[in-house]
Order: structure tokens, then sequence, then C-alpha cells
């Protein structure tokens, strides 16, 4: 009994790199790392405490990340949501449902975990969720996008966007489409092109 009350009055601790946006694959990453409570009887006890402190790192460092994310047709993140309560309530919904890229175990019962937010995550708390047409999906699951001279932002298209420097072997045989009068679809992914 004494031994439990000194594994749960002493806390994992953790820490978290700086995140980064990925625009090319869509995702806000961040690296957490929960060190193992070393006052646990063995490895497997700190692991679970060490593996929710790393998640709780990346998660703080993704939420202040994601905040400072540009929004197309200017501010922040972060400007939208001291706005709109519901708006900030999906945003700290995303961020809370960050996924998990990457998770190992070290031997000593520590975690590294790769967690993520997409960025269409965000474009949607920001905009609402995704509404579908009476008649369903219809047009290309993958679109390439020209001429669009547009920086990397959430929301330069009411549709989930990347932004590359050249089309993806994944994307090389989509339909092109311009940019000047483009009426984007839901359902389509946008490879936007970007210059170098």
């Amino acid at each position: 009994m004494l031994l439990a009350g000194a594994i749960v009055a002493v806390p994992a601790v953790a820490r978290a790199e700086a995140p980064k946006v990925d625009w090319a694959r869509g995702l806000v990453i961040a690296d957490g790392v929960g060190v193992a409570n070393r006052h646990a009887p063995n490895p497997a006890v700190a692991r679970g405490t060490s593996r929710r402190g790393a998640e709780e790192a990346a998660r703080r460092v993704l939420a202040t990340r994601v905040a400072e994310l540009p929004v197309a047709g200017g501010g922040k993140v972060a400007d939208k949501a001291k706005k709109d309560a519901q708006v900030k309530a999906r945003v700290d919904a995303a961020v809370a449902e960050a996924i998990t890229l990457d998770a190992a175990p070290e031997t000593d019962g520590a975690w590294h975990v790769t967690m993520a937010v997409p960025v269409e995550a965000v474009r949607q708390a920001i905009a609402g969720p995704r509404t579908f047409a009476a008649a369903g999906d219809s047009g290309p699951i993958v679109a390439i996008v020209d001429g669009m001279k547009s920086k990397p932002a959430v929301g330069v298209l009411d549709a989930p966007t990347i932004f590359v420097t050249e089309v993806p072997a994944w994307a090389k045989d989509a339909p092109k489409v311009e940019a000047k009068g483009l009426t984007p679809a839901a359902q389509t992914l946008y490879v936007i092109l970007t210059p170098k």
C-alpha cells in the first residue's frame, strides 16, 4: 500500500521538442518524451504514466503551434478562436484528438511519441463540419492546382489541401485544374503546387 502511494505521488517528467508544420503532408507535428518514474517498481509500471506524459507534452506544443498557423484572408487560428467559442472548442478538440504517428518505448520505461494534428481538422474547426451534397460526392478524389499564388495557410480553399513544390508520385495521374475560377469540391484533396 505504501509503495502504490509513492508511485502516484511522484509524477513522471515530460518534455516536448519544437513542433513543425509539414504543409506537404498537411500535418502539424510534435514530439513528446515522457521520462519514466524512477520510483516505479519496474519499467512496465513506469511505461503507463510516461506514455501519457509524452502524449500530453506533445499536445501542449501542438496546441501552441496550431494557434500560430496562418489563416487565409489574414490572421491566425488563435484570432479565430478568440472571436468564437465554438471555433475554440473545435480547435481544442482537434488537438485533443491528435493522431499518433510513432510511439517508441525505451528500456527504462520512458516513451518517445510523435503526434500530429491534420491541417484539415483545423480548417474544419474554423469553417465548421463538412456538408455533403444531396446527390453525394462526385468529382475527382485528388486534383492538382496550378497557378495559385497563395502561401500555405489554413482555409486557402474550402476543401482539404496540401502544398507541394512538385507533384507527388501518388498524384501524378490526377487531373489538373486552374486556380482561377476554381470552385472546390469538399471531397477532393487539392494538391497545390507552390514555387520552389
